[in-house]
């Protein structure tokens, strides 16, 4: 099978202890791609720690996909060392060193983190955002603080850095200092300390000697901590240009040893009581300069792929280098936790120096937000990285691809698969038993044989350039049929759709249309073997039936879809995407809703097959489905319902359209962005995989993919423990079985129908009662067969 082929698909990833130790690729393609994991990750002097393989999420519960790697602060407390990511945050348990994960799915506001800080006095983790939005967590309570996500301000509302003193904690933000009274979890007061009163970046803030200081883009700012008004601009000073601090931005200010230490570009500053005193400088960019356990730690940047951190102490001595072997890469933050060193490091993660072993923590994710295509082959999720905007161009994402299997990411990129190099903005993938194909728009299509063999096809075969860039070979859309041929979307050629057939040869097509930049994107195949072909750029879209003979054009029938009667009857000719569902049935989404084609195998014969637009009844009014939403993509379950995403959310509707089933947002629900850009869900235990704009989340749903016989019907829980109070989920049935869950007697418990392979239970009787402990039987009876005993249930009660 292809999950058992493909390159960095063959090793099972096994369980050691409670977490996985990776050696990131233990199997590779050549001499150069071992080399390349020799230098990024040296084996000598560093264990590479990800998390514990994760079990199967419960129906209905959530999780993120996000990246972990791009680190940005560390603190620690007691019991934990917190390393906030761009995206998400995870914590160490000094206890056991095990890794967790902190995000939007645990009851966090956002998914941008832009500051991290632990009040030790009061126990309170703080948590800022880049949209200005603040979590407070006090046990095991979240509390949040959005006065100034929800302020009207048109600056830079990122929280930089927080600050407690006195019972206040002093935000640092991109427009001036918010001040928020812990104690009332509400605002006090804003400091707008630029010029004339101005917006100016305040990168953070000390208190010393009845003071207080801000480093910001106009330099350092003293205020008398009391006995003035701090939100007066007149009180503030700026106190370069004079005592040897020269003018500037200043990035951070500190007190250290009785003083105050400040950054000023490529050099730390000390305050000596009479002038500002260079403490050290050797001409290396410094990331960040931090205070902690009594130390100084400098984070640096030598090129773009190696950093050190050093310690130094008051007169500017340097009392240890941490490097080992061109790590850290991209040190952004360092702590001092009791003699060990843990760094945030902006391309792998958290880092911990003890005894002089370099140890990396990563939770196991992908290594970039995964905005392009997903497709399940074979229980392996593949999503690439790349995405077009919104005028079809390029934007240089060299992420590649991953994959998705056994709850466990790996990457396809340069990295592994050196081909890739010049390959950028994966948009469209595909894959059966024999190979993996990923398209890129402008780098060609890619093909990794079931015998690891890779190759690029570009000048090589008939995939052409782009009219008028003749170096971009844009392959936008892939899919493949039943008889193993792969149809190519190739966008902007003067032959848009090719075919390669399994012996190797192609053929080519184009469209007899005038279709605007030649414009083709998503490609999916009917029941009925015919091509539709999404055209953005108001292209509409387009059907292709090759006919009897795949390589004549002699019997090929194009047809082109549009809006209006006669022409398609599109709401417009703006389609976004398009899905082919159980019942051979076209959901076609749009800038104005969805449209249906019914009668695929009537569309050149005849008056042709037009599209419908189904129209729903909601309260007292009726409209057509989805009209005033941009549908962006559609997925159907094992039930045959429709996952809609949209830029307002994530819509589940009921087969034929006409229930909404669930409908999630960013506010009600961990979804991480309102605005969806794919959906994936895995047939054999329903999770919908959902990439938004943030990163990609998943959602357990209730339906998978059924069989025309029971096969393997498992129940889970089961044992069902004592006072669970989720889900019971009964899959492997035929679809659309009725299930009746009895005594052993033969008693009707409750009864329920199958959503295609899986049928789900709350745990009580048909009257909504708690059932008693015992053993109960699963019945199920399909289409094609009698009910029988399909399996048991123990059932522990209270």
């Amino acid at each position: 099978m292809l999950s058992t082929l493909f390159l960095l698909l063959t090793t099972q990833h096994k369980q050691q202890s409670k977490y996985k130790f990776s050696s990131f690729l233990s199997y590779g393609i050549n001499f150069f791609q071992q080399l390349w994991y020799m230098k990024h990750c040296c084996y000598v002097l560093l264990v590479c720690i990800t998390s514990l393989v994760y079990a199967q999420p419960p129906i209905g519960a959530w999780r993120d996909h996000l990246p972990y790697n791009a680190g940005i602060a560390v603190i620690a407390t007691p019991e934990r060392i917190y390393a906030a990511t761009s995206q998400a945050i995870f914590y160490i348990d000094k206890s056991d060193n095990s890794i967790h994960k902190l995000g939007k799915v645990n009851g966090l506001a956002e998914t941008g983190i832009s500051a991290l800080n632990y009040i030790s006095t009061i126990r309170t983790l703080c948590i800022g955002y880049t949209n200005g939005n603040i979590d407070l967590i006090v046990g095991n309570k979240i509390i949040n603080i959005n006065d100034i996500k929800r302020k009207n301000i048109l600056g830079d509302k990122r929280i930089l850095n927080m600050y407690y003193h006195n019972s206040l904690l002093y935000c640092s933000t991109g427009f001036g200092i918010v001040v928020i009274d812990v104690d009332k979890q509400e605002t006090r007061d804003t400091y707008f300390i630029g010029n004339n009163g101005g917006f100016t970046v305040v990168y953070n803030m000390v208190a010393y000697n009845n003071q207080l200081y801000a480093a910001t883009a106009l330099g350092l700012l003293r205020a008398n901590a009391t006995g003035v008004v701090l939100n007066n601009f007149n009180n503030w000073t700026t106190l370069n240009g004079t005592n040897g601090l020269p003018t500037g931005t200043i990035q951070a200010v500190h007190e250290y040893n009785n003083t105050l230490i400040v950054l000023q570009q490529d050099t730390v500053r000390q305050w000596n009581g009479s002038t500002w005193a260079v403490l050290f400088a050797n001409g290396t960019t410094i990331n960040s300069v931090q205070v902690s356990n009594n130390t100084v730690l400098i984070a640096q940047s030598i090129n773009t792929s190696s950093g050190k951190v050093l310690v130094i102490n008051n007169t500017g001595l340097i009392l240890q280098t941490i490097q080992q072997n061109q790590l850290p890469e991209v040190p952004k933050a360092v702590i001092n936790d009791n003699g060990t060193y843990w760094i945030a490091d902006f391309f792998k993660g958290l880092y911990k120096v003890d005894n002089n072993t370099l140890t990396q923590y990563q939770p196991n994710a992908p290594i970039s937000t995964a905005s392009g295509a997903m497709y399940y082959h074979n229980n392996v999720l593949y999503a690439t990285a790349g995405a077009v905007n919104n005028a079809y161009n390029s934007t240089f994402n060299a992420n590649g691809m991953y994959t998705f299997k056994d709850d466990y990411w790996e990457p396809i990129w340069r990295f592994n698969v050196p081909a890739m190099d010049s390959m950028l903005d994966f948009i469209s993938i595909t894959a059966n038993d024999d190979a993996l194909y990923a398209g890129s728009y402008g780098g060609g299509l890619l093909r990794i044989n079931a015998n690891n063999a890779v190759q690029v096809y570009k000048q090589n075969s008939p995939i052409l350039p782009a009219i008028g860039d003749p170096t971009s070979y844009r392959v936008s859309g892939l899919a493949l049929d039943l008889e193993r041929n792969l149809w190519v979307a190739n966008y902007g050629s003067s032959k848009q759709l090719h075919v390669l057939q399994p012996n190797n040869t192609w053929a080519s097509f184009a469209i007899p249309f005038a279709i605007s930049q030649a414009a083709v994107a998503q490609l999916i195949i009917d029941d009925d073997n015919q091509k539709w072909i999404v055209s953005p750029k108001d292209n509409g879209l387009l059907c292709y039936n090759s006919g009897t003979n795949l390589t004549s054009t002699a019997d090929d029938n194009w047809k082109w879809y549009r809006a209006g009667t006669g022409n398609g009857n599109l709401p417009t000719n703006d389609v976004r995407c398009i899905a082919k569902d159980n019942e051979g049935v076209l959901w076609i989404g749009t800038s104005k809703g969805i449209a249906l084609i019914q009668c695929t195998n009537q569309v050149f014969a005849g008056n042709g097959c037009q599209a419908i637009l189904p129209i729903v009844q909601q309260d007292q009014f009726a409209g057509f489905l989805f009209q005033n939403e941009v549908v962006n993509c559609i997925a159907v379950d094992g039930a045959n319902r429709k996952w809609i995403g949209t830029n307002n959310g994530l819509w589940l509707i009921s087969s034929n359209g006409d229930k909404i089933i669930y409908r999630f947002s960013q506010d009600n629900s961990p979804l991480l962005s309102n605005a969806i850009n794919n959906i994936a869900i895995n047939p054999t235990n329903g999770e919908v995989l959902i990439s938004t704009s943030q990163g990609i989340c998943s959602y357990r749903s209730t339906a998978t993919q059924a069989t025309e016989q029971h096969s393997n019907v498992l129940v889970y829980p089961n044992p069902v423990p004592p006072h669970y109070n989720g889900t019971i989920a009964i899959k492997g049935l035929a679809n659309a079985s009725v299930v009746k869950i009895t005594e052993l007697n033969g008693r009707l418990v409750y009864q329920t129908k199958a959503l295609g392979g899986q049928a789900v239970w709350n745990g009580r009787n048909y009257k909504g009662e708690p059932i008693s402990t015992g053993i109960y039987l699963v019945l199920a009876t399909s289409e094609t067969s009698n009910a029988k005993v399909v399996a048991k249930i123990v059932y522990t009660g209270e």
